[in-house]
């Protein structure tokens, strides 16, 4: 359960900052729209409603089941009696009507098959749950993905913005040297041509930030509203176990689509066994009530008749063709297949949960660095700046150094997001998430 909130705490991570700027939406807020609205939840949660039906109909293979008849007709013959002449019946043309109805029951007393299918459907019960988390999950990952690309693409335009500003600055005071004769036209020249390539800039990332509010959109049915941003301070580590075959060992045990291909093998299992069971003779209990009454027939008399019947009937398969014996080793291949599978959701687990914490991990390293990286751009632009305004550099060199602290400011905001990101796909090898 601590281990199911690190996925929680990942998304709350904008909800302060949601509720702090009014009707900005937080990542909570989007996941609890495309819970309401993804169509691919949407069927996934249908699928689950369908499958539960296993349950009840492999109960009713071991039940009971009582079947009513009625049938009514109207006869109209015409039959000559040839031969002896002390025949007491008269023939002629008749006209006489019956009706009849019936009840049976049949309670199966003993069905290897049935027994062998109802197992069956418990764990088919128990598999769709697992698919149903395994959806959650999904969904959840999508959700928080589309969500922090929309944040990146959004601050990517508000660091272009500020650069731009910056930009525009130094651009502004190129001229003006530029008029009193402290400098070239080349400065001028650079400053403008920087701005411009930000305006390009610019345009794109709007672009960008259009293309991934559509891809929250696609999930949740409606364009979001301004989005919240994540939380400046956040506690960038690898989380708990912090040991790549801790995590494995998880995946191991609670990966939901390795629990999938478990049950699996164990529907594989019980279906050799239903096979296996056609092979057996079975037992009914059957029981039966009739009525039967008419008004004539061809010899002219009518009748009333009921009868109540009890018994038991068994059938045994002697020979069905080879059939049976062709469904029994064709389970026996699905078995060795599914545990194939089995093996083989194994092995993808520990190789997708080793690939994530390396990006967990690797994330970890990259937003230490980037700070690092952004503090030391802040000073070599500061001196720069202070080197520009006394002569010893120039305004190219102004340039480049807002380039390169604007791109360290970027590519930490984007570690900070990949590594929102990483978390969450290294949770999604737990059993479940909550709803």
């Amino acid at each position: 359960m601590k281990r199911k909130l690190i996925l929680l705490a990942v998304m709350m991570a904008t909800a302060p900052l949601a509720m702090a700027e009014g009707r900005k939406q937080g990542l909570m807020d989007i996941y609890q729209q495309a819970q309401a609205a993804d169509s691919t939840w949407a069927a996934a949660k249908s699928a689950h409603a369908a499958i539960q039906e296993k349950l009840v109909q492999g109960r009713a293979l071991t039940l009971p089941t009582v079947t009513f008849n009625a049938n009514a007709q109207e006869s109209n013959t015409d039959i000559t009696y040839k031969g002896s002449k002390a025949n007491p019946f008269s023939g002629g043309v008749q006209n006489f009507g019956s009706f009849s109805y019936s009840v049976s029951a049949n309670h199966p007393l003993y069905h290897r098959q049935n027994d062998a299918q109802y197992e069956q459907s418990k764990i088919q019960v128990a598999q769709g749950e697992d698919v149903l988390n395994a959806a959650r999950l999904d969904l959840m990952v999508r959700t928080s993905t589309a969500y922090f690309e929309v944040l990146l693409a959004q601050d990517k335009i508000d660091l272009l913005v500020a650069q731009k500003a910056a930009t525009v600055r130094q651009l502004e005071q190129a001229k003006a040297n530029f008029d009193v004769g402290t400098a070239t036209i080349t400065d001028v020249h650079e400053a403008q041509a920087k701005y411009d390539l930000l305006i390009a800039q610019e345009i794109a990332a709007m672009n960008d930030l259009e293309i991934r509010l559509r891809s929250i959109q696609a999930i949740t049915g409606q364009a979001p509203e301004k989005l919240a941003s994540a939380k400046e301070q956040l506690n960038v580590v690898i989380p708990q176990p912090q040991s790549m075959e801790g995590w494995v060992e998880i995946a191991e045990q609670q990966s939901p689509p390795l629990k999938i291909q478990q049950q699996a093998v164990q529907l594989a299992n019980q279906e050799v066994e239903r096979a296996h069971a056609g092979h057996y003779p079975t037992v009914d209990l059957v029981a039966s009530v009739t009525d039967t009454r008419s008004n004539g027939g061809t010899n002219g008399i009518g009748s009333d008749l009921r009868d109540f019947t009890i018994g038991i009937k068994m059938e045994v398969p002697l020979y069905q063709g080879g059939s049976i014996s062709s469904k029994e080793r064709e389970a026996v291949s699905n078995q060795l297949k599914a545990q194939d599978d089995l093996e083989l959701a194994r092995r993808t687990a520990d190789l997708n949960t080793r690939q994530a914490y390396l990006n967990v991990a690797s994330a970890v390293a990259q937003v230490k660095a980037y700070e690092q990286a952004l503090i030391s751009s802040l000073s070599s632009l500061d001196s720069t700046s202070l080197g520009y305004e006394v002569g010893v550099r120039t305004s190219v060199d102004v340039l480049n150094a807002q380039q390169q602290y604007y791109s360290a400011k970027r590519d930490l905001l984007e570690a900070r997001y990949t590594w929102m990101t990483s978390v969450i796909k290294l949770g999604m090898n737990e059993s479940g998430a909550s709803n």
